[in-house]
């Protein structure tokens, strides 16, 4: 589980520093052994201050999660940054945008925090409590039959800050006039219990488990645990016993009042209840510690640690209560991976490996390998080939032509299997700059991230879950990459065609398009390029001859107009260039254009029309067909494959619909009789623009898609 420890100590990062601010610091050893623990027992972690940046932080750390997955969870020892009720800050926020989080809420927060509201309530439940009053000012009256020696602190405030005893009316306005001052609050009057002081963890929920009580040895000086004695700068050793020596009776009679306490306050997963014991044997609750100590010194861990957890075992524990309130589990068992069903296997290699997967595609982002970088693609192959090698697949000879394909496969070859094709080539325009890798909440961007980078990643990730399941060696399956995309696959074509050939099914990993799409059928593609050469006029020449650029602007309109939306045809001009000379007008013009269309014998017709179009009287022209990506036509076999992979994707409630697309892929070369579902990929937008980003979601969603459907293949 990815877990974020979300603390308080720089307390700067906030629109304005207003109101009282927080004098409660955790330590970072303190920080640095949460972590440490919650990554021995198997989390993903990292720390978030918990300031106006949170929720974004969150939201790069912890995104979206997939069936079966659990969302990440915030560790909470934030104290807060300034104001009221600070221990209630970063829950309200973890409430309002739907995080989990270890301790308790907002208000069990809010009520143990406020002393005097606290007491109210347990005095409403029947728990003992000593009696009290409360000076809105140092100089109010002290109301009530309160006998000296009395405990005087802040009404709002943790940690002992302000903590006094006084032994009559001076000390006791000496005492609340510091109090009012320095904490900007009313002052706690409380009778004080001459006994023992002994504290009671607890861990857990419904109802929590009370650990053996700790008494509080003071030796000299005030019977009670002052500031400067958490701090160490008494310059006394306060000792624990554990289990307080105080006879079962009464050991019983501490664990019964504090989980009754923490009950009655609304505490979840974990507090600390304060009491003293008198000389009667009677308990008085002093106080209720909604996030107890952490401090490898604290009572809490002393009272863990008499019952075999450490510092590990509590942290760990911890999460595991806070997960079985918010998921309905009970304590999450030890697994052992041999003995789990292998969609499980997939479902944890592949979940628990996200920050591991979003590094391989920065990675995969930073290598550039554009279509006519022969360098950077030659370097993306042999990564490639040592990767797939790592996981098992090998090199295909016959279908590897070391200039634009590479294949490999499984042991069992592809031959009436699987195969997935992808491309190594990012298809970008050359005067595009690669764009660095970077990270939103829901976006992941960088150079070619979405046509190439995540489809390739989510091909690794699916097969190393794959052979992690022990699944891949029972698979027949293919792997072609090419490497021309960005010129139309006009030298892999060949090799794609007979590849595919020898599959039963064909994986085109092509980005899927937003709306969580996958493709059953495309139109084919033909580029064209016409050339005109004329004279070269002067501006204003009075002459018979049309200007070649005149001429070519009537034809590009004439030639538009053939586009059919009946027909699914569609002619449109992408680029005109042209060539003059000094002081002439263009005497060459050249223009590309694009020939969308569903039917071969269609797209010849729509050229004969092109064709008959520019054969009138003007300056001599060419017309040269530069590719012809053919259509991918929906088919039996397709569809079939779109509901297989529709039902995986239903079982892990992953999004997918299936659509048609005006734009061409590979998937125009497999044969009628080979079924072919194309766009497979992550969710990705703006290809081929400085903004082309892949959707974070998806990257997992696809990956897991995949593997579980070539997870049924190996199982028949």
């Amino acid at each position: 589980m990815k877990i974020a420890v979300v603390y308080n100590r720089e307390s700067r990062n906030v629109i304005n520093l207003f109101g009282a601010p927080n004098k409660e610091k955790i330590g970072l050893k303190t920080i640095q052994r949460v972590v440490n623990a919650l990554r021995q027992g198997g989390h993903q972690v990292t720390t978030i201050e918990g300031d106006k940046d949170l929720v974004d932080a969150l939201e790069h750390f912890m995104p979206r999660v997939v069936k079966g997955e659990r969302p990440g969870m915030v560790f909470n020892v934030s104290y807060g940054i300034q104001g009221q009720a600070r221990y209630t800050h970063v829950p309200s926020i973890l409430e309002m945008v739907g995080v989990p989080y270890v301790a308790s809420g907002p208000l069990a927060h809010s009520l143990s925090l406020d002393k005097v509201v606290t007491k109210m309530i347990l005095r409403q439940h029947g728990l003992p409590t000593p009696d009290f009053a409360v000076l809105d000012t140092p100089d109010a009256p002290l109301n009530g039959d309160l006998r000296y020696p009395l405990i005087v602190k802040p009404k709002n405030e943790a940690v002992s800050f302000g903590l006094k005893i006084v032994h009559d009316e001076t000390e006791l306005r000496e005492a609340a006039a510091v109090i009012y001052k320095e904490y900007r609050q009313a002052v706690l009057a409380e009778q004080y219990i001459e006994g023992r002081e002994i504290n009671v963890g607890l861990l857990g929920n419904g109802p929590p488990e009370a650990l053996p009580p700790v008494e509080l040895l003071f030796g000299d000086g005030p019977q009670i645990y002052t500031y400067e004695d958490k701090t160490q700068k008494s310059g006394r050793s306060i000792g624990h016993a554990c289990p307080a020596p105080v006879g079962e009776k009464l050991l019983a009679r501490a664990r019964e009042l504090a989980i009754q306490a923490f009950t009655t306050i609304g505490c979840a997963d974990c507090a600390r209840v304060d009491m003293r014991l008198d000389a009667d044997g009677n308990f008085y609750i002093l106080e209720i510690n909604s996030l107890p100590s952490l401090g490898e010194h604290g009572s809490y861990l002393i009272g863990a640690a008499h019952v075999g957890m450490d510092f590990v075992a509590v942290m760990n524990r911890l999460v595991e209560v806070a997960s079985a309130r918010y998921f309905g589990t009970p304590e999450p068992p030890v697994f052992d991976k041999r003995t789990l069903d292998p969609s499980e296997r997939v479902l944890r290699y592949i979940t628990q490996r996200r920050d591991e997967v979003e590094k391989r595609l920065q990675d995969w982002t930073a290598h550039t390998s554009h279509t006519v970088d022969p360098v950077g693609i030659r370097e993306a192959v042999r990564r490639c080939d040592q990767n797939f090698g790592k996981i098992g697949l090998k090199p295909i000879g016959d279908l590897t032509d070391e200039r634009a394909v590479w294949g490999w496969q499984t042991g069992k070859g592809f031959a009436d299997g699987t195969l997935l094709i992808g491309h190594l080539d990012v298809p970008v325009d050359a005067e595009i700059a690669p764009q660095l890798f970077r990270r939103e909440p829901e976006w992941l961007y960088g150079d070619g991230i979405g046509s190439s980078r995540a489809p390739l990643v989510m091909l690794e990730t699916a097969l190393r879950a794959l052979r992690q399941a022990q699944a891949l060696r029972r698979l027949n399956l293919g792997v072609l990459l090419y490497t021309d995309e960005g010129r139309d696959a006009r030298y892999s074509a060949d090799l794609i065609h007979q590849a595919a050939g020898r599959a039963k099914r064909v994986l085109i990993l092509r980005p899927g398009r937003v709306g969580d799409s996958v493709v059953t059928q495309r139109r084919g593609q033909r580029n064209y390029r016409l050339r005109i050469r004329g004279e070269s006029l002067r501006p204003g020449q009075v002459t018979r001859q049309t200007e070649p650029l005149r001429w070519l602007w009537d034809r590009l309109e004439a030639l538009c107009k053939l586009s059919d939306r009946r027909k699914r045809l569609s002619v449109s001009v992408v680029d005109v260039r042209t060539e003059r000379l000094p002081m002439l007008l263009p005497h060459r013009v050249t223009a590309s254009i694009v020939l969308t269309y569903p039917d071969a014998a269609l797209a010849e017709e729509l050229d004969r029309q092109m064709r008959t179009v520019l054969d009138k009287r003007g300056p001599r022209w060419e017309l040269d067909q530069v590719s012809d990506r053919p259509p991918m036509k929906e088919r039996r076999g397709t569809l079939r494959l779109a509901r297989a992979l529709a039902s995986v994707a239903g079982e892990w409630e992953i999004p997918i619909r299936n659509e048609s697309s005006v734009w061409p892929s590979v998937a125009g070369l497999v044969p009628a009789r080979t079924a072919c579902l194309c766009g497979i990929g992550p969710v990705a937008r703006d290809l081929g623009t400085p903004q082309e980003a892949v959707q974070r979601i998806s990257l997992i969603q696809r990956t897991l898609l995949l593997a579980q459907y070539l997870l049924q293949e190996a199982e028949g």
